[in-house]
């Protein structure tokens, strides 16, 4: 067997990390940082505790990561709502079936923890002060009144309601259905019944 090229080498190891941090979210999203170890996220990712270190230093390193990188995919998110097609509603929908999405659900129960939390890491506190609530309606509040001048959505200060609306839908995400992972995400029409006229 001829050796691994450095090519090969390097896709395995970006393979192995990315094995790592998918074990890693679903663990600290459901044990949070205090009660998960290494050793614990390894066994999730069915590795060698050894192997782990290779990658991250220590569950602080990683979960820092996996913090900026839940914010960095919200960010892209509120970036290409504005480009999404069709009408405010339409576009209101498609923004909430990503927040739905059960793959996005780790992430936000992630953020949730450093929101609320004494003991996640300084970084990922600091990262997630910069992602304000109040900084993403503002982002989706033009949208929303376009939508009222459209006559699509109620009257009312935009900003008040759109915040009533994503409290619920965040509310939802931190629960787990009884009905499967999928259930939340598969009820968005359910969801815009709270802003857009029948």
């Amino acid at each position: 067997m001829s050796p691994l090229t450095d090519h090969q080498l390097e896709r395995i190891q970006e393979e192995r990390k990315l094995q790592i941090k998918k074990a890693a979210l679903k663990v600290f999203a459901l044990q949070g940082i205090t009660g998960t170890k290494m050793s614990s996220i390894a066994a999730e990712a069915g590795i060698s505790q050894g192997l782990s270190y290779r990658y991250f230093s220590s569950k602080e390193e990683l979960y820092t990561e996996l913090v900026q990188e839940a914010l960095a995919e919200s960010e892209s998110a509120l970036d290409r709502i504005h480009e999404l097609p069709g009408s405010p509603s339409e576009q209101i929908r498609a923004f909430t079936r990503v927040m739905l999405d059960p793959e996005n659900r780790l992430y936000f129960l992630l953020i949730r923890q450093v929101q609320v939390s004494d003991d996640a890491p300084e970084t990922a506190k600091q990262l997630i002060k910069q992602h304000s609530p109040e900084k993403t309606i503002g982002r989706i509040v033009p949208i929303f009144v376009k939508g009222q001048e459209e006559g699509e959505f109620y009257e009312g200060d935009p900003g008040s309601l759109l915040l009533c609306y994503f409290s619920a839908i965040t509310g939802l995400m931190l629960q787990e259905s009884p009905f499967g992972e999928d259930f939340w995400f598969s009820q968005v029409d359910v969801f815009m019944r709270m802003i857009r006229k029948m």
